[in-house]
């Protein structure tokens, strides 16, 4: 890993041993893009890249020249109006109305690790020998406003890591309307754009696209990354797929409103840009104050999608995640929302819990309707105090009681809302973001708290921390279940209500810093109407996320798949949940249930008791295979092989850091007649070893299993034999492929 400035040439150069970045202070002072990608050898000069002529309806930047033309440039942190005319990185309002800036290059310092982003969740290190950062300096000379661009290079991995501080030097206020924090002008548009999209109960489905002249985007402007849209993007080349090809990947570590845009022109210049949603958004930055953007990510593969997916796994589980949980294997829970939902009693509780404990679970979560009067969804939210009807001795007894099965316990908060019907409300109706004069809109009956205020943020924390100091909580489940309206504070002034937003997040953010730091070994679950929140940002405070509300066994395919494409495995909570599935109503196999949901934390949503004699032996046997398998399924190296957005087979596998054990997932979503015999192509396994096949009863060497297949042929394939089951719809199986020792090779 290196960063280089060579002077005579004005040329930047960040590489490590797969990638290269290269820039260029031009002569007009502004930084330039000269290359990002497949790592190059360095040498002094590279300004050759920088390619500039004479156009018909162009606009000039210096006198008497009429070569040097903004608009056709690849640049770094480009402005608006002063000869681009694309959509800028950076808007500044100033006093006087003026949108333009003119940043330029001040100085540099290159630092050894990587500088810590204040009140915002950021990829960090350990050690100083980890990445290194390059810090460059703009200025703008008329509003005095200083720009400081941080790239951050790590030594392994095609990773470079952005963001950009704000410093009002100058005399007088002004307004930042849009600060970014990636942009990237690449020299041609031959991309094929990838998008994760959807809807509560199918989000992070994969969408593709050509990338075309105009302007594309996805983006969120709900108050929270969404359902909708994830903050993550992809530009792969035509020809690439999952197993090889360019690919550069974009992520934003945020949980607010986001864009992340691409704009080709009509020269075939893409850029790209990443960062908060300027839509709404207006910081008011007094002299003497600082803004600094979250931080953006950007990976390179020349491997396809899954060596892109690998490097953010590797980096997002290991220096974003943080704290006690952030390598340990997850505990199996039960959650008892979809056994009870509101209709529980303690009782009933303890009951679920003692089924659970038999099966070998190791965690018993109590889900929403323990606090305050909160019967149904309309009340309670906000009255952090266990509900004597409900818990006889409090959050604290129900701990013991769970605690003496020999299982911890696990608590949902929904700590940002509260409902009308609640003492918060009837004592503080002014804490909801809501617009005086105004209608409050609702969703599920439940009102957004100012999270930009600090009082408010300290009151919750308060009822919380009282809650995890007394009880013996292990776990946290953290909810969100609406969108912000009415976007507005009682507390800000008319000309920063453009900062509300973002503030909110930055509580939000507070209060899980505050949490985490407090209780460092609770294992903390973010969740948002289930993947509303899925994002980044999220995952430095919490190491794992309720990935989706539906719980369905092939809904879950597509929803893990595509959140596999950034999020490691990890971090992806999934559980077997009862059928008929309480989302879309379908009847499932039990096995199919937790093949699916072996590949995240594992868990089930379900009232044991209910299971038969034979689905509690099956459900015994699940458990014990995760207990022995979860580390590779959790921490292994994870390949995409099958898409369920191509066909009707799923096929994803992980393999173990030694290479000696692979698990491979394979699915079928609806049962076939007379079929084809059918192998896949396994990926990642060392081509010397030979692995043993439980399932089919072989041993392969790994280049077999590579480049021949793994067999995966059943019943299907012709008629079915009088002496053999029948496959139905929604099938599944699991294959454990075990490296034998050379001693015992037959």
């Amino acid at each position: 890993m290196n960063i280089i400035y060579h002077k005579s040439s004005k040329t930047f150069h960040l590489f490590n041993d797969e990638i290269s970045y290269i820039m260029i202070i031009m002569q007009n002072g502004h930084l330039g893009q000269l290359y990002f990608g497949k790592r190059i050898h360095d040498k002094e000069d590279f300004s050759y890249l920088l390619e500039v002529s004479q156009r018909p309806m162009g606009s000039y930047v210096f006198e008497g020249d009429r070569t040097f033309s903004l608009e056709y440039l690849k640049q770094e942190y480009p402005v608006y109006g002063s000869t681009d005319y694309r959509h800028p990185a950076v808007e500044i309002l100033q006093s006087n109305g003026s949108r333009i800036s003119d940043f330029k290059f001040q100085s540099y310092v290159i630092e050894h690790g990587k500088p810590k982003l204040e009140g915002l969740p950021a990829t960090y290190t350990e050690d100083d020998s980890e990445a290194e950062t390059l810090i460059v300096d703009l200025l703008d000379e008329v509003t005095g406003i200083r720009i400081q661009l941080l790239y951050t290079i790590f030594a392994s991995g095609g990773i470079i890591a952005r963001s950009s501080r704000f410093y009002n030097e100058g005399d007088e206020a002004v307004h930042l309307l849009q600060a970014m924090s990636l942009s990237l002008d690449l020299p041609d548009y031959d991309y094929e754009w990838v998008q994760l999209s959807g809807a509560w109960s199918r989000e992070r489905h994969v969408k593709v696209r050509r990338l075309e002249q105009g302007i594309q985007a996805v983006d969120s402007m709900r108050g929270h990354s969404s359902h909708e849209h994830n903050p993550f993007m992809v530009l792969k080349r035509p020809t690439a797929d999952e197993h090889q090809g360019e690919v550069i990947g974009f992520s934003l570590i945020y949980s607010g409103n986001f864009l992340i845009q691409a704009e080709v022109d009509t020269h075939t210049n893409s850029r790209v840009l990443v960062g908060i949603n300027p839509a709404g958004f207006d910081w008011k930055l007094d002299v003497n104050e600082s803004f600094q953007t979250p931080e953006a990510v950007m990976v390179y593969s020349g491997q396809g999608l899954n060596g892109m997916s690998q490097t953010f796994h590797r980096l997002y589980q290991k220096r974003l995640a943080r704290g006690y949980w952030r390598d340990k294997e997850r505990p199996i829970l039960n959650n008892n929302w979809e056994a009870t939902y509101f209709d529980f009693t303690e009782e009933r509780l303890v009951e679920i819990a003692k089924k659970a404990k038999e099966c070998g679970v190791e965690l018993f979560v109590l889900d929403d309707g323990w606090f305050g009067e909160r019967c149904n969804d309309r009340a309670g939210l906000g009255d952090w105090v266990a509900n004597p009807k409900r818990l006889a001795n409090g959050v604290v007894g129900i701990a013991e009681k769970i605690e003496k099965l020999g299982m911890k316990f696990g608590l949902w908060f929904e700590p940002e809302m509260v409902n009308k019907d609640s003492n918060l409300y009837r004592e503080h109706p002014d804490w909801i973001i809501s617009v005086p004069g105004r209608n409050k809109s609702h969703g599920r009956y439940q009102y957004v708290l100012d999270f930009s205020r600090k009082e408010i943020v300290d009151h919750i924390y308060n009822m919380m921390a009282k809650i995890l100091s007394e009880a013996k909580v292990s776990y946290i489940k953290w909810d969100m279940n609406r969108s912000i309206t009415e976007c507005f504070s009682k507390e800000l002034p008319a000309d920063r209500q453009g900062e509300v937003f973002h503030r909110y997040i930055l509580g939000v953010y507070d209060l899980y810093e505050r949490l985490t730091s407090t209780f460092p070994e609770v294992l903390f679950e973010s969740c948002a109407s289930g993947g509303g929140r899925f994002d980044p940002g999220m995952l430095y405070y919490a190491p794992q996320g309720w990935a989706s509300d539906d719980s369905d066994a092939v809904e879950r395919l597509k929803i893990q798949y595509g959140t596999s494409f950034c999020y490691p495995i990890s971090s992806i909570g999934s559980h077997v949940s009862v059928i008929p599935n309480h989302q879309v109503y379908r009847n499932t196999p039990l096995h199919t249930r937790a093949n699916v949901a072996y590949f995240g934390t594992f868990g089930y949503e379900l009232d044991l008791n209910k299971l038969t004699e034979n689905e509690i032996h099956e459900v015994k046997a699940q458990i014990n295979f995760m207990k022995k398998y979860r580390s590779i399924l959790q921490f292994g190296t994870f390949y995409r092989l099958k898409s369920p957005f191509e066909g009707n087979e799923t096929v994803w596998m992980v393999v173990s850091e030694d290479k000696k054990i692979a698990i491979v997932g394979w699915y079928r979503t609806l049962n076939v007649v007379n079929d084809a015999y059918r192998r896949v192509q396994l990926k990642g396994l060392n081509p010397d070893y030979r692995y043993k096949n439980s399932l089919n009863k072989t041993e392969n060497y790994g280049d077999e299993l590579m480049n021949l297949g793994l067999i995966t042929t059943d019943v299907t394939a012709g008629e079915v034999p009088s002496d053999q089951k029948p496959c139905t719809d929604f099938e599944s199986r699991i294959y454990i492929l075990e490296a034998v020792e050379q001693g015992d090779w037959k």
